[in-house]
């Protein structure tokens, strides 16, 4: 199980490290104009956009470095749980943008994440 945690929880950092600094550096309109599954950001402002992906960035750095750190491990649910309401209110923004296709991509990653969630604050919590 801790093996599993720390693959999914990895994959995650990894993704969302990628697509956190992807937001913090593109400008809104480029993200825009990339395709269907960018148009969400017609909902934000640019200001917006930057800070979600910088929270998506600095979750993903708390998915993984406490714990590999050994440095208040204790954060890495905490991180989990931060992307689990990011990602709440990303299915919120596409099923009210009717995106509902994009939806599953996001339930996806909520499964993910609610599986570090709770495998780091139930059976496999570092603090135990």
């Amino acid at each position: 199980m801790n093996l599993a945690l720390w693959i999914v929880a990895g994959l995650l950092a990894a993704a969302y490290l990628a697509g956190g600094a992807y937001k913090v550096v593109t400008p809104k309109a480029k993200i825009a104009a990339a395709g269907h599954s960018g148009r969400w950001v017609e909902d934000f402002s640019a200001g917006g956009v930057k800070a979600i992906g910088a929270l998506e960035a600095l979750a993903a750095v708390g998915l993984v470095l406490p714990a590999a750190l050994d440095i208040a491990p204790g954060l890495v649910p905490v991180a989990a749980t931060g992307l689990l309401v990011i990602m709440v209110g990303a299915a919120i923004t596409r099923i009210r943008r009717r995106e509902l296709n994009l939806v599953v991509v996001d339930v996806v990653y909520l499964v993910l994440i609610g599986f570090v969630v709770w495998g780091r604050f139930g059976p496999e919590s570092f603090t135990a």
